[in-house]
């Protein structure tokens, strides 16, 4: 018993040099836990009052709660069983690989992506073609709304060309497989090319000239060789005056793509619209780049600003406390379901179109369809519930790449083989359609913010004087004046 008790002093006392940090604890420490702890270390009880002992358990107060049975050996060997996982998970130069090298000395080392010298094709002028024999482009092959198609800058620039379509089937930094279908699942879904809008009477195909210009090539074991590669091709199509529409491939492609056209536009010059159900910045993952992370990886090599991102439709479990904290510091414009919740969606729309529109920025909207909630959306490998719907997407869409200076637009995580449907890649190329139109409305530069037509908003029947427009005639046999229109239903 007076052991029991001499320990007990011991405790209190070695802990008494902690009273700052106990007291700033979320959790105080028991007294019959106070007791326990006598055995520690300083650099045990460091270890015990740090955030990494809080990740071994549910909370602080779980972790007391299954000390509270324990002698103080026991309390002792739990500490440092939780100090090992720790070491554990960190990386060990001698014993660990940090990746599998390449066998650089293979002749076929860059096969996936070398070019074919356009002096092995038949020759023929720089310009975009057509891949079907039909004159109204039915049959053939099948390419983004139908379009005509590009396969090199100088066909870009000889067509004039302002939108080019690329697809980008890369799947390497979801951890799940489908989404490398995803463009040509745009592709097939119907043969519509980009004709009329009917809310704005706008043909998208009148007013720009538009080309498919391919799939960009990945390497399919790789997604650090293949991120290098697609930001050299985007930023190819951006230099040619192109917008580059892209179709992914999963999000981690935000990376390249928003690099590639930094190379052209500058550093912290272009400013993101990022639609998404994650924040998509996350931090400390061994893997530096994944469909998590390419937010802050444009952050910390210094394309982008925080404060140039506007984030739209954040609900899933994270960001956590800390991370909203982080994300303010950046200067991060968020704007989450939370958000429209409270304030409406008409309210949260007004704010992100102001905030894209502010000193002419450049703008780039990454589309995340998980954005949208999964009735609409369920093709994609992390559906959240309660987003947006499409009759909230299509006009922001619509408005932002018509009210804003768009200098490129992607569409990514559409997973074809989580939808038995058709339904997820046709509400896929309705988004872009709506982008599309909106850029023509800009080109056009005559329609004022929030347009609609009148045309087909209005049926201009009412409060028309009708008395002498001719009365349509009623549908009778041709040989019978008299006979009665038939009944609906009869024959």
């Amino acid at each position: 018993m007076a052991g029991r008790w001499r320990r007990t002093v011991a405790a209190m006392a070695l802990v008494g040099g902690m009273a700052a940090a106990l007291a700033s604890a979320e959790v105080a420490i028991p007294p019959e836990i106070v007791a326990k702890i006598g055995l520690l270390t300083p650099a045990e009880r460091d270890f015990m009052l740090s955030k990494a002992a809080e990740a071994m358990v549910p909370n602080r107060a779980e972790m007391y709660r299954r000390w509270a049975n324990k002698t103080p050996e026991q309390v002792k060997a739990y500490v440092q069983a939780m100090m090992q996982v720790v070491e554990d998970n960190k990386f060990h130069a001698g014993t660990d690989m940090a990746s599998i090298p390449l066998d650089t000395t293979v002749p076929g080392f860059n096969s996936w992506k070398t070019l074919r010298p356009q002096v092995l094709e038949p020759k023929r002028e720089p310009g975009p073609f057509n891949l079907s024999r039909y004159a109204q482009g039915r049959g053939g092959i099948p390419t983004f709304f139908n379009l005509p198609v590009a396969i090199t800058p100088e066909d870009l620039k000889a067509g004039a060309v302002d939108i080019a379509m690329v697809g980008i089937p890369l799947n390497m930094g979801s951890g799940t497989r489908g989404a490398q279908l995803g463009p040509n699942a745009i592709r097939t879904v119907g043969r519509l090319g980009p004709g009329n809008d009917m809310y704005t009477m706008v043909a998208a195909n009148k007013v720009l000239n538009m080309v498919d210009y391919g799939d960009i090539a990945v390497d399919q074991m790789s997604t650090e060789r293949s991120m290098e590669h697609v930001r050299e091709e985007v930023r190819k199509i951006a230099a040619t005056g192109a917008l580059p529409f892209i179709v992914g491939g999963d999000h981690s492609l935000e990376y390249s793509d928003v690099a590639g056209l930094a190379d052209v536009h500058g550093k912290n010059r272009v400013s993101v619209i990022h639609f998404d159900s994650h924040y998509d910045a996350g931090r400390g993952n061994a893997h530096l780049i994944s469909h998590g992370q390419p937010v802050y990886r444009l952050l910390k090599e210094g394309h982008v600003r925080g404060r140039d991102y506007i984030q739209v439709g954040l609900r899933a479990q994270s960001p956590d406390e800390a991370t909203f904290e982080w994300m303010r510091e950046q200067g991060f414009r968020y704007h989450t379901m939370v958000e429209v919740e409270k304030s409406g969606w008409e309210t949260v729309m007004k704010r992100v179109l102001a905030e894209a529109s502010e000193d002419g920025r450049k703008i780039y909207i990454s589309f995340d369809i998980d954005v949208l909630d999964p009735v609409y959306m369920s093709g994609t490998g992390t559906p959240v519930s309660n987003g947006l719907t499409m009759r909230e997407v299509v006009p922001m869409i619509r408005r932002l790449c018509s009210e804003t200076n768009l200098v490129g637009f992607e569409l990514v995580e559409l997973d074809p083989t989580m939808d038995p449907t058709y339904q997820s890649a046709l509400n896929s190329k309705t988004i872009i359609h709506a982008c599309m139109t909106g850029v023509a409305m800009r080109k056009q530069g005559n329609k004022p913010p929030k347009f609609l037509s009148p045309l087909s908003s209005e049926h201009g029947q009412d409060g028309r004087d009708f008395s002498k427009r001719p009365v349509p005639p009623v549908d009778k046999k041709p040989d019978d004046k008299d006979a009665k229109p038939a009944r609906r239903g009869t024959t």
